[in-house]
């Protein structure tokens, strides 16, 4: 199967059928949502520099598809980031950008392959969709931050609450895990299409 359409993965089941689904799409993503006037990478990606400051890292780039934000961030002078994905297909057009320095295939919502407050930052843009990375997700992201780190994720309006998000983010800070350091106004993800599709991002700080 084929899939060049939001629909198609936001309707995914379950981890394998988003895992073929990304697998069959890979070959066509960056065309088909650059033409869309896809954003999130660049606006992630900017987001954890204007927090993090100058660092050698490193950086989780946490669902990393075909590595656009691992890439803007090597352009900005990053240069040790990681990546995770559940697509292995996504991952080999990642590793072809240069901008990474090792790879990691994960189901995010389940666990992460690695140590505890391991990384000085993470950015995770694009992957909390329907039918994507689970809420879950977040716990685990946390856990891989060190503390003073900081983390950038976006959340689609229409569809985090019932995703779950918000008990996860509040216990989070009610734990002392993270606080809350930004989030922003809603904003397009695709300035070109996907008119309804609105997001938020946040930035959280590792306590």
């Amino acid at each position: 199967m084929k899939s060049e359409d939001l629909d198609g993965v936001y309707g995914a089941k379950n981890p394998d059928e988003a895992r073929t689904l990304y697998d069959d799409w890979s070959g066509s993503y960056d065309a088909d949502n650059l033409a869309k006037g896809f954003r999130l990478p660049a606006l992630g990606a900017g987001l954890l520099a204007s927090y993090i400051g100058r660092t050698k890292g490193p950086i989780l780039d946490a669902g990393c598809g075909t590595g656009l934000v691992g890439e803007t961030l090597m352009v900005m002078g990053y240069m040790h980031v990681f990546g995770c994905d559940i697509s292995k297909e996504m991952m080999a057009l990642a590793d072809k950008t240069g901008a990474y320095s090792g790879f990691e295939q994960a189901d995010m919502g389940t666990k992460l392959p690695y140590a505890d407050d391991h990384f000085a930052g993470f950015v995770c843009v694009g992957s909390f969709g329907p039918g994507h990375a689970p809420a879950s997700t977040l716990t685990h992201l946390a856990r891989v931050t060190r503390p003073g780190g900081y983390g950038v994720f976006n959340l689609l309006e229409h569809s985090y609450v019932d995703q779950g998000f918000p008990p996860v983010m509040e216990k989070l800070a009610a734990d002392g895990v993270w606080e809350v350091a930004h989030v922003t106004p809603p904003f397009l993800p695709f300035l070109l299409g996907e008119p309804d599709l609105w997001s938020r991002a946040y930035v959280v700080k590792m306590l």
